[in-house]
């Protein structure tokens, strides 16, 4: 693993987590729910301002791979979320089940549909080395103090160096009252990822889709209503893109099998019209 930033002070953070998660004999989902929190507490010891400044650096150069969304997302045909404790299924399939689910909640909103389709092909990161505890999972705002709603608490952010750097650790850190959640660094993942990848490429996807993208996975927010003294008029007026989102993201692996080839030609027209040809990864 490539640690940005502090690099001392992360790699000693990280060892402690490994002593922490020692292998040992155990029954298959005690394995799994450890392999969820150890990934929660990487993410937490180790996603610090420094690190997202330079996963930007690393990533927002869009020189990764040049490739349409039907190739990324046969790319990711075998991916499996590691932050999933319920993961049983290859990302692409979870990409059709929440396009199609919001095909059929939201008939007039065609825009949502490819929303859905695409909103988690930011974990292709993973294919290309990132870890996945800087690739997927729930999200947060770095450069203020974390809210006691994410994931595993507080007592997950122990270990981490922004937590007693006095420019990080209080309640606004970096940020203004009402700033609005687009001036917020948030976590690095595929969610922020996917979302510059789309802005870079010049989609034509309406904002509230592009919004929904960016946030779908900052569930302090828009499920705990955390971080609300960092948002402004224009976030609450985004909230239900969100929620459109996740109500049709969150319980799609209950939907089955489909049969995939005979609904590309739907999405490939959406993608024509919205995010045509090669895009820069």
């Amino acid at each position: 693993m490539s640690l940005m930033g502090n690099g001392k002070q992360q790699s000693i953070a990280y060892l402690v987590l490994l002593f922490r998660y020692r292998l040992y004999e155990e029954d298959p989902q005690d394995r799994i729910q450890k392999r969820v929190k150890m990934h929660y507490e990487k993410q937490h010891t180790l996603q610090t301002v420094d690190f997202v400044e330079g996963m930007h650096k690393k990533w927002l150069g869009f020189t990764h791979a040049n490739m349409t969304i039907m190739e990324c997302l046969e790319l990711l045909s075998g991916f499996l979320d590691e932050s999933d404790p319920d993961v049983d299924e290859p990302n692409l399939l979870h990409a059709y089940q929440t396009a199609e689910r919001l095909r059929v909640a939201f008939p007039s909103k065609p825009w949502m549909h490819l929303a859905g389709l695409v909103h988690d092909l930011g974990k292709v990161l993973s294919m290309w080395g990132e870890e996945q505890f800087a690739v997927t999972g729930d999200t947060y705002a770095v450069g203020c103090a974390p809210s006691d709603t994410i994931v595993y608490g507080l007592k997950s952010f122990e270990l981490c160096s922004d937590q007693k750097d006095d420019r990080y650790n209080t309640k606004y850190g970096i940020y203004t009252a009402n700033c609005g959640l687009e001036k917020l660094m948030m976590t690095w993942g595929h969610d922020e990822y996917m979302y510059r990848v789309l802005v870079n490429h010049g989609s034509t996807l309406p904002e509230e889709a592009l919004y929904a993208i960016r946030f779908h996975s900052f569930y302090p927010y828009h499920s705990h209503e955390a971080y609300r003294h960092l948002s402004s008029e224009k976030d609450d007026e985004m909230m239900g893109a969100i929620k459109m989102l996740n109500q049709c993201d969150l319980y799609s692996k209950s939907d089955g099998q489909l049969n995939i080839d005979e609904l590309k030609s739907y999405y490939q027209s959406l993608i024509d019209e919205y995010c045509p040809g090669k895009i820069a990864w």
